[in-house]
C-alpha cells in the first residue's frame, strides 16, 4: 500500500533528506535534522503525491484515503507532545506549513496555533499560568486562519488588511501603539472582533472543530499551490506545475510566552554577499510569522550584526544596547547554542543554510532549515570558499552555480564619482545588493507603468511578487533583513532597500514622504542595494569590475567543459567584449548590419536600385571595401578562434524607407522621384517576407551579391594573414532548404576565393558551411553535409518554422498558452527539446552520418540559457553561441552539462 503520510519526532524520522521529491524540502529537511539530532517539535508530512491526487481526484476522495494516516500521526504527535487534540484541559496546537521540493519563499500559505478556540484557549491559559500569550495566540489563529482559509482579504489594494484595521483601530482606542501593550482583556476584545467580522465578511461561523481546522487548512495549503503568487513564482523559478507540494503539521512551540521566549530567521553565511558569518533577526515574545511579514522592526542576532545595524541606522550605542540588543547578548545560552546548531547544520549539508527557530521558555527548537537563498556574487563566493575550505569538490563547487544567476554580476554598478555628488534622502538597511534607478510606483501591479520604476512598499507580501519582478528596485519602510521583500529580492537578484524608517508612504493619496519632502508617483529615485542608500533623481552607472572569485570559477567551467562558447557579434567592440567573457569565437556576424551606416546604406538602395547587373555590380564596388574594414575588424578581435560570417539574410525591403518622410530623403539622396522610391518599396513587399526572397535566395539570385561579400572576407583574411594575424573565417549560407541552394553559394565563395589567391599571391584557410533553420535541411542533412564543412543551427528560425509560429506576432497568444499549461516556456526564450529539439537532433544525427567530424553549433539565442545549452551537449554539438553578456552563463552551463 502506498504510504501518504510520514511521521517525525523525539530522534526519529519515516523521511530523510534526499526525499525531496516525495516530502518536500522542508519535510526531507525536518526528517533529517531529527536524525541528527538538532531540536524539532514532532509533526509529520503529507506527501507531495497527494497534492497531486488532490488537483485530479478532488478534495473528499483524497482526504477520505489519507484519513487513517493523518489520524495515526496525530496520535503520535499527541504521544510525544504529552497533549491531546481537541483537549480541553491539554490541547495539542499545530502548525501547517506548506512545502515544495524547491524553496518557494511565502508564495504559499500556512497556519499557526490551529486547535484553539473557546474551551482550548482556558486550558492553555490554566496549564501555561500566562492567560495573556493564551489569548494572543488564539488571536493569531483567527486572524491567520481567517485569512488563509476563510479568505478575509483587503476589498481593494488602497484597503488595509481587515484584521489589521481592528487592531489599529483598538490601539487607537487604548492609546497604545505596539501589539505587545495589549492587555489580556483587550486580546480576548480582539478575538471577540475578529469572529464577528468573519461572520459578518463571509456569512460563516469561525469553526471551533480542531479537525475541522486541521483539514480546512490541509486544504488551503494544497490550493496555495494554484494560486497566483505560486504559479507566477514558479514560471520565473522554473519549476514544474506537476511536482506539487507537500503539507507539514507539527506540534507548536511559541515565542510568544513572555521575555524569555522568542522566533527568528538565521542564515550561516551572509546571503547578499556570502562571507561567512552567522548572521539573522529575532524577535522576543513574538511568533515566526512577525519576523518575515516586515510589521516589526526585528532585532539583530550577532553582537557584531547588531553594531552594523545601529551604524547604518543612526542609532547610539548606547540605544542600541539598551533598547535593541543582539540575541548574543539578551540571551546568551540561547545564542551560544543557536550558534552550535547553525555550524552542525552547514557542516551536515556542506552548504549555506537559511534556518527558523524559536525560543519557548528557555528551550531552542529549529522549526526548519534549507539551503539559502542568495545572491549571484554570495553564490560565487560561497562556492569557492567552500571549496578552498576542503569543504566541497571541483565538480559540486561547479554544481552550485546557478548558471542563470550569473547575469547578476553582469550588470552595471553606481559610478562612483556620481556617488559622490548624489543627494542621499534615507537609509535603510542593504537587503539585496545592486544598483536601482527607476521611477516611483506604490501598488506591486502597476510596476509595468514605467519602463524603470522602483516599488515602494510600507512593506511586501507574496501578492507583490510580478510587481517586484518587474520592478528595477524595491524600497521598504519597514522589515529586516529577513523580511518577505529582503529574502524574495535576493533569490531574484534584484536591488532592495528595507527598513527605511524616516520613509513614510500614504497609498492613497501615492505620496512618500522623507524627512518633510514629499515624492510623487512617477518622481525618479535611485537604490543601492550594497549600502542601503536612497538617492534623489537618477544616479549615472557603470561597467562591475568582476572578483576574483568569478575568474576561479570560469577557471574551473573550462576546467571541465567539454564544448566550447562563442558569441553573436557584428563590431570588434562586441566581440573583445566578449572575448574578455571567454568566448572562443564567433558563432554569429550578421553582416547586414554593417550596412545601415552612413555612405554604406546609399550604395547598399543604389544596388536595390539597380536595372541591371553592371549597375549592380557598381554599386556592390562601393560596398567592398566597407565590407572588408569590418571584417579585417572582426576577424583580428577574434584572432585564433574561428569566426563564422553569415552572409546576407533579411529581404532587401528592411534596406528602404517606409515612411514617407524618409522616402523624400532618399528621394534626394539618390537623385530620383519620391515616386520612383514608392514604385521600388511596392515592388519589394511581400506577403510573408520571413519567407520571402531572402537569406540564399537572393545570393542565388542576384550571384554578384554573394561573390562581392565572399570577396571582402577572403581579401580580409589574406590581408591579416600577411600581417601575421591568424585569421579563421567560416562563411555561413542561410536559409538553405535543399543541398542545391547550398552548393550554388558555395561554388560562388570556392571561385571567388581562387580569383583572390590568385590576384594577392597569397592564400587563407577558410571553411564553407550552412545554416541549419528549414526544418527540410535538417531532415535532409545527410545530403547538405556533402557540401557543408560545418552546420550552425538557427534555432530562432527553425523555432519559428517548427511551430508554425511568427516570432513578431506570438506575443499575442504565447502568455495565455504558458497560462493554460498548452506550453511550459516560451520556445524562443528556451529551447522546445520535445520537437524543435528533436529536429536539432534529426540534423545533427544525418549530418555526422555523412560527415563523422561535421564541426556542429548553435547561433539562437538559445545559446545562452543554461537548459537550452545542456540539450546541445546532449546531442554532441562542439559550440554554443549567445550575445556577448550570456557568454559566461554559457560557460558555466556547458562544464555543468557535461559533469551530469
Amino acid at each position: 500500500m502506498t504510504k501518504h503520510v510520514y511521521t517525525f519526532g523525539a530522534g526519529q524520522a519515516e523521511g530523510k533528506a534526499d526525499m525531496k521529491n516525495l516530502l518536500g524540502g522542508k519535510g526531507a529537511n525536518l526528517a533529517e535534522m531529527n536524525l541528527i539530532g538538532v531540536p524539532v517539535p514532532p509533526g509529520f508530512t503529507i506527501t507531495t503525491e497527494v497534492c497531486t491526487m488532490y488537483n485530479e481526484k478532488g478534495q473528499q476522495a483524497t482526504f477520505d484515503l489519507i484519513k487513517p494516516e493523518v489520524e495515526a500521526a496525530v496520535a503520535l504527535v499527541e504521544k510525544l507532545t504529552g497533549t491531546e487534540f481537541g483537549s480541553k484541559e491539554n490541547p495539542c496546537l499545530m502548525s501547517v506549513r506548506s512545502g515544495a521540493r524547491a524553496s518557494m519563499p511565502g508564495m504559499m500559505d500556512t497556519v499557526l496555533n490551529l486547535g484553539m478556540n473557546d474551551d482550548a484557549v482556558e486550558g492553555i491559559a490554566k496549564k501555561s499560568g500566562n492567560p495573556r500569550f493564551a489569548w494572543d495566540s488564539y488571536r493569531r489563529f483567527v486572524q491567520m486562519y481567517g485569512d488563509v482559509v476563510m479568505e478575509m482579504k483587503p476589498a481593494s489594494k488602497e484597503e488595509h488588511d481587515p484584521f489589521e484595521e481592528i487592531i489599529d483601530q483598538l490601539k487607537e482606542e487604548k492609546g497604545i501603539a505596539l501589539d505587545t501593550q495589549f492587555t489580556t482583556e483587550d486580546l480576548q476584545e480582539l478575538v471577540k472582533r475578529f469572529k464577528a467580522a468573519v461572520k459578518k465578511v463571509t456569512g460563516k461561523d469561525f469553526p471551533t472543530d480542531p479537525w475541522e481546522q486541521l483539514w480546512g487548512s490541509v486544504a488551503a495549503v494544497f490550493n496555495s499551490w494554484n494560486n497566483d503568487r505560486a504559479i507566477l513564482y514558479r514560471r520565473l523559478e522554473q519549476i514544474p506545475d506537476e511536482w506539487g507540494t507537500a503539507v507539514n503539521c507539527q506540534a507548536m512551540v511559541f515565542g510568544n510566552m513572555g521575555s524569555n521566549s522568542g522566533t527568528g530567521v538565521a542564515f550561516t553565511r551572509d546571503a547578499a554577499t556570502g562571507e561567512d558569518i552567522f548572521n539573522g533577526e529575532y524577535l522576543i515574545d513574538a511568533q515566526g510569522e512577525d519576523v518575515v511579514a516586515g510589521i516589526r522592526t526585528p532585532q539583530e542576532i550577532t553582537i557584531e550584526g547588531s553594531k552594523k545595524w545601529a551604524a547604518l541606522q543612526g542609532v547610539s550605542e548606547e540605544e542600541r544596547a539598551s533598547k535593541y540588543p543582539s540575541l548574543e547578548e539578551a540571551m546568551p545560552e540561547m545564542y551560544k547554542q543557536l550558534n552550535e546548531t547553525q555550524q552542525k547544520l552547514e557542516d551536515h549539508y556542506s552548504d549555506m543554510q537559511d534556518l527558523e527557530f524559536t525560543i519557548q521558555e528557555g528551550k531552542l527548537w529549529l522549526l526548519q532549515t534549507r539551503n539559502g537563498k542568495r545572491t549571484g556574487s554570495a553564490m560565487v563566493n560561497i562556492a569557492v570558499d567552500m571549496l578552498e575550505e576542503g569543504r566541497i569538490d571541483e565538480k559540486t563547487a561547479l554544481q552550485r552555480i546557478d548558471a542563470a544567476k550569473l547575469d547578476e554580476l553582469l550588470h552595471p554598478v553606481f559610478d562612483t564619482e556620481a556617488m559622490k555628488a548624489a543627494n542621499v534622502l534615507a537609509k535603510g538597511l542593504p537587503a539585496s545588493p545592486g544598483a536601482a534607478t527607476g521611477q516611483v510606483v506604490f501598488f506591486a501591479d502597476e510596476a509595468n507603468k514605467y519602463p524603470e520604476a522602483v516599488l515602494v512598499r510600507v512593506e511586501t507580501s507574496p501578492e507583490d511578487l510580478e510587481g517586484m519582478h518587474i520592478a528595477k528596485g524595491i524600497l521598504t519602510a519597514r522589515g529586516g533583513m529577513t523580511s518577505h521583500a529582503a529574502v524574495v529580492a535576493r533569490g531574484m537578484g534584484k536591488c532592495c532597500v528595507s527598513g527605511a524608517g524616516n520613509v513614510k508612504i500614504n497609498y492613497k493619496t501615492r505620496v512618500m514622504t522623507i524627512d518633510g519632502k514629499e515624492f510623487k508617483e512617477g518622481d525618479w529615485i535611485s537604490l543601492n542595494g550594497s549600502t542601503g542608500e536612497v538617492y534623489e533623481g537618477k544616479v549615472a552607472t557603470m561597467d562591475p569590475e568582476l572578483s576574483g572569485n568569478f575568474a576561479k570559477i570560469m577557471d574551473l567551467a573550462d576546467k571541465f567543459t567539454r564544448m566550447t562558447v562563442r558569441t553573436n557579434a557584428d563590431s570588434p567592440a562586441d566581440a573583445q567584449v566578449a572575448r574578455d567573457f571567454g568566448a572562443q569565437g564567433i558563432g554569429l556576424c550578421r553582416t547586414e548590419h554593417m550596412f545601415f551606416e552612413g555612405e554604406r546604406i546609399k550604395a547598399m538602395r543604389e544596388m536595390i536600385l539597380a536595372k541591371t547587373e553592371v549597375d549592380r555590380r557598381k554599386a556592390l564596388d562601393k560596398l567592398l571595401p566597407y565590407q572588408r574594414e569590418d571584417f579585417e575588424g572582426i576577424l583580428e578581435a577574434m584572432a585564433g578562434y574561428g569566426v563564422t560570417i553569415r552572409l546576407l539574410d533579411p529581404p532587401l525591403h528592411e534596406f528602404v524607407p517606409h515612411e514617407e518622410a524618409n522616402q523624400k530623403e532618399m528621394a534626394d539622396e539618390m537623385g530620383i522621384s519620391v515616386e520612383e522610391v514608392k514604385a521600388l518599396v511596392e515592388d519589394l513587399h511581400e506577403f510573408n517576407p520571413m519567407l520571402g526572397h531572402r537569406g540564399c535566395r537572393l545570393g542565388n539570385t542576384y550571384p554578384e551579391i554573394t561573390e562581392m561579400q565572399a570577396r571582402a572576407i577572403i581579401e580580409a583574411a589574406v590581408n591579416l594573414k600577411q600581417k601575421g594575424v591568424d585569421a579563421r573565417p567560416e562563411i555561413m549560407v542561410p536559409l538553405i532548404g535543399t543541398v542545391k541552394e547550398l552548393k550554388l553559394q558555395a561554388d560562388i565563395i570556392h571561385a571567388t576565393a581562387k580569383k583572390v589567391f590568385e590576384e594577392k599571391g597569397a592564400e587563407c584557410s577558410y571553411m564553407v558551411g550552412t545554416m541549419i533553420e528549414i526544418p527540410r535541411a535538417a531532415v535532409t542533412a545527410d545530403k547538405v553535409a556533402e557540401v557543408a564543412e560545418f552546420f550552425s543551427f538557427g534555432t530562432n528560425d527553425l523555432t519559428q518554422m517548427t511551430f508554425g509560429y511568427s516570432r513578431d506576432d506570438a506575443g499575442k497568444f504565447l502568455p495565455i498558452y504558458i497560462e493554460k499549461g498548452i506550453l511550459k516556456n516560451d520556445p524562443f526564450q528556451v529551447l522546445d527539446q520535445e520537437g524543435v529539439g528533436q529536429v536539432v537532433k534529426m540534423g545533427v544525427d544525418r549530418g555526422r552520418s555523412t560527415k563523422p567530424n561535421l564541426k556542429v553549433g548553435i547561433c539562437g539565442e538559445h545559446g545562452g540559457e543554461p537548459s537550452s545549452v545542456m540539450f546541445c551537449d546532449s546531442v554532441g554539438m562542439d559550440y554554443v553561441s549567445c550575445s556577448p553578456y550570456r557568454v559566461p552563463i554559457a560557460r558555466v552551463a556547458a562544464a555543468q552539462a557535461n559533469i551530469k
